[in-house]
């Protein structure tokens, strides 16, 4: 399992990956800063952080997920790379799981970068005009809690999307999908039934309501899990991709 781990590292790193795990939480760093610059007054840190993580789980992270796993699996429907690696001597369950495995570990990577980019951007702004310096002290345990919470909860939205890329050779249906999900999530934010839907299950753990943030956890992480597993035994079992 080790070497098919260090097979995929090798593979994303000649590929835009690291673009992309640098550039979308430096977006909502950039974001925070100039916002920052136009307010009056300082406000807490927490509200900043929230916000962060708000953005990230709403928009940024499931967006992410979509390029991320389009990205990884036409690395091999490209070149049709799909026949050499399943004749290797290797259980064919192990390239599809180290596949899932490089892109939860991107995932997390991701949401820990805009977490301490935003810490820079929040502390910047602060130094460039004073008056709008945050209050406080950040609670870096709380916000890693959270982030954290953000993360389990993407996992069934991560074995959908990698499941659809890897099973269909286009990229059109992996991106589609994607492209929806996160659409029918921001027009249905307020929605009581979003709770059950994977592309709103991070961001419901900002929300309030406890019920809320344990449906969408147990279900973002649990059902995740398994259907991770799932779509690895059904795409290790199919003979033509």
């Amino acid at each position: 399992m080790l070497a098919m781990l260090s097979v995929e590292l090798r593979k994303l790193n000649r590929s835009l990956a690291a673009v992309l795990a640098l550039a979308a939480p430096s977006l909502i760093a950039v974001f925070a800063f100039f916002l920052l610059l136009r307010g009056g007054s300082g406000r807490p840190w927490t509200q900043w952080m929230e916000a962060s993580a708000g953005i990230w789980a709403y928009f940024m992270l499931p967006m992410s997920v979509t390029a991320l796993t389009a990205m990884v699996a036409h690395m091999e429907h490209g070149p049709r790379a799909w026949d050499h690696l399943r004749a290797l001597p290797v259980p064919r369950w192990r390239i599809y799981a180290a596949k899932a495995i490089c892109i939860i570990a991107i995932v997390v990577i991701m949401t820990l970068l805009n977490l301490l980019l935003t810490l820079v951007a929040v502390r910047a702004a602060g130094m460039v005009k004073p008056v709008v310096a945050p209050t406080g002290a950040p609670d870096l345990a709380k916000f890693l809690v959270l982030n954290g919470k953000i993360v389990v909860a993407a996992t069934l939205l991560v074995a959908i999307q990698l499941w659809t890329a890897l099973r269909f050779s286009s990229f059109v249906p992996a991106l589609a999908l994607g492209i929806g999900g996160t659409f029918f999530s921001v027009v249905a934010t307020s929605a009581k039934e979003g709770v059950f839907f994977p592309w709103q299950m991070p961001v419901n753990m900002l929300a309030k309501e406890a019920w809320r943030v344990e449906t969408a956890l147990a279900l973002g992480g649990g059902l995740g899990a398994v259907a991770l597993a799932l779509a690895i035994l059904h795409l290790a079992r199919r003979e033509v991709l």
